[in-house]
């Protein structure tokens, strides 16, 4: 359904396209929502398709390609975190996300990064297996930090057998799997075996393995070694807003969960957005190409069929999906729903907290319309990588995608275009400018009020950019006050003598803190990325005789530049193209 724009309003499928179709028209018995989609309706689109399965797949295309104004929406997570075991002679432990290959095992998906990486720490705690990267792996000659705090056991220098490292390898597999009873067994006999050998020292270490892997059982709220992997995925509704929680479960163990908001609900009313609605939204668009386990169990029953159908044929394996669940089940159910709950709460809070705040601050600046800011900051070090960030705060959330950074040129690079090093106004003039001329050719969204981190000098600057732009938009320069104490921030307004100081307890400045606060650490962040690249390059480019191959063979054989930094002359001259006598030279060149 399209405006008469060409907008596309809304994406549906049906079996029965006549009846679907003429509902939307009624006179009666619409909701409010559907009667203000249907009062915009210009145009109706047909499209058939051969199956239901293949309406289903054509929806969700068009609706996370469209993102519909009157479909439910949801944000479209691009990968999950896996845990990887490589397929090397001596596998590595890690934290993966992206395609898969069949030469290495992986284990999840996990529901968020800090669960995956808190479960390689258990089992690099547990196993001591190597986590570092081949690069590294490949050319140590001594055992690393790692080894020394009992967190590896360095096959990397051979201070453990293969055999018995694959057994770490296999044990942590298990263990990954939700087999934690057959990994007990397994050490608790290879204990008894060493003891019985008088083997004492590994017989301690295997006693280690076995109190460190009780001590990771304790912490599984759900655990049972016969459950199959499964997906809980609960709805719950507070004030108009609805939250869909998904805990994983994987060999009985709870790995975790996230929580999820669907956008384009009617405002107010859920009225037509019941919570199988959504639910259905939800599944459709988050499994499709992607992961499916063997059982889903969803808190609302649900139309299960052409979903049932799609998902298997994805996994290649049975898939089912359950409303609602009895026993273990039910209690895997009722923890979601809790989540769910306890998610929506705390959002409602963080909504009202920033309602509360951006009236404070209209208020405070008499403002009225306000509700777009951008805010701008300069990061360098003694005049080195200066970076400017702008970030965006709208509809009372920071909108993280369209932040931007500007690598600002300094006149030794780039003779005639750039600035003064440690010029802080002409980068702060050129942020500006290269940001509002792409205003004015149409490109991005006008901001109600603009921030600047910095005391009169910058202000003065975005007031000539300003100017010359042909922009009337609010400025306002946020300076650090006495002491440099949060709370005592001195707010500098164009053509105003008198600073405003708003109270510490201000909610109006406690939005303006939040906003430059993330301008700063956006900025910093972009600057410190910038200038470790900067170093790492130059500290070898000002090495005569160390070429661009020469360069990258160094950085290849020793994993990046600290551990060229750490290398001998003898590991030096090993590398491809460095002789003995230019060894010396990098060495001497480098300390």
């Amino acid at each position: 359904m399209l405006d008469e724009k060409g907008q596309v309003l809304y994406v549906g499928k049906a079996a029965q396209l006549k009846k679907r179709v003429a509902s939307y028209f009624q006179k009666t018995n619409i909701s409010p929502r559907t009667r203000l989609m249907v009062s915009h309706i210009a145009n109706v689109e047909v499209t058939v398709t051969r199956t239901e399965t293949e309406a289903l797949l054509l929806e969700n295309n068009l609706i996370k390609t469209l993102k519909p104004r009157y479909n439910i929406l949801f944000r479209d997570d691009k990968s999950y975190p896996y845990i990887v075991l490589t397929g090397h002679k001596f596998p590595r432990l890690a934290y993966y996300r992206g395609a898969t290959e069949k030469r290495h095992q992986y284990f999840g998906p996990y529901p968020n990064a800090n669960a995956a990486k808190e479960s390689v720490q258990l089992l690099q705690k547990i196993f001591c297996i190597r986590t570092c990267e081949d690069s590294v792996f490949n050319n140590r000659t001594r055992p690393c930090l790692l080894h020394q705090i009992h967190r590896c056991t360095a096959p990397c220098v051979g201070l453990i057998s293969g055999e018995d490292y694959a057994s770490d390898i296999r044990n942590a597999a298990l263990l990954l799997q939700g087999k934690q009873s057959e990994v007990e067994g397994a050490l608790h006999r290879a204990m008894q075996d060493a003891a019985g050998r008088q083997h004492y020292e590994q017989a301690a270490v295997l006693r280690d393995q076995l109190s460190a892997l009780h001590t990771v059982q304790q912490k599984q709220f759900v655990e049972n070694a016969r459950a199959a992997d499964a997906d809980i995925v609960a709805v719950a509704e507070l004030d108009g807003m609805m939250c869909v929680n998904l805990a994983m479960v994987r060999g009985g163990r709870h790995l975790g969960d996230k929580s999820f908001f669907p956008k384009n609900l009617y405002a107010g009313n859920v009225e037509g957005q019941a919570r199988h609605e959504v639910l259905e939204a939800f599944l459709a668009q988050h499994y499709l190409n992607r992961s499916v386990p063997p059982l889903i169990v969803t808190s609302e029953e649900i139309a299960v069929g052409v979903l049932e159908e799609l998902f298997s044929a994805q996994s290649g394996g049975k898939v089912r999906i359950l409303g609602g669940a009895s026993g273990e089940r039910k209690e895997w159910l009722e923890m979601a729903a809790q989540n769910a709950s306890l998610a929506l709460r705390r959002e409602t809070e963080k909504k009202m907290g920033q309602y509360t705040r951006l009236d404070a601050l209209r208020e405070a600046l008499d403002l009225p319309e306000l509700a777009r800011i951008e805010c701008f900051d300069i990061s360098h070090t003694m005049g080195e990588a200066t970076v400017a960030s702008c970030v965006v705060y709208d509809n009372f959330d920071m909108r993280n995608a369209e932040y931007r950074r500007y690598n600002i040129p300094v006149l030794s690079a780039v003779e005639g275009t750039g600035i003064t090093a440690g010029d802080d106004y002409a980068a702060m003039r050129q942020a500006l400018t290269r940001r509002y001329q792409k205003l004015l050719e149409g490109n991005g969204k006008r901001p109600d009020l603009i921030l600047i981190d910095g005391g009169a000098g910058q202000l003065g600057v975005a007031c000539e950019v300003m100017a010359e732009l042909g922009l009337d938009i609010p400025l306002l320069g946020v300076a650090k006050g006495s002491g440099r104490k949060p709370g005592m921030e001195q707010l500098l307004r164009p053509q105003q003598q008198k600073p405003l100081q708003l109270p510490p307890d201000s909610a109006a400045l406690h939005l303006i803190q939040q906003v430059r606060d993330e301008a700063h650490r956006f900025a910093i962040s972009g600057h410190r990325a910038r200038r470790g690249k900067a170093r790492t390059v130059s500290l070898l480019e000002g090495i005569e005789g160390v070429g661009g191959k020469r360069r990258r063979n160094l950085l290849a054989q020793f994993g990046g530049m600290q551990g060229v930094l750490q290398a001998s002359v003898d590991e030096l001259a090993q590398v491809e193209g460095i002789s003995r006598a230019l060894a010396e030279k990098i060495y001497q060149q480098l300390h």
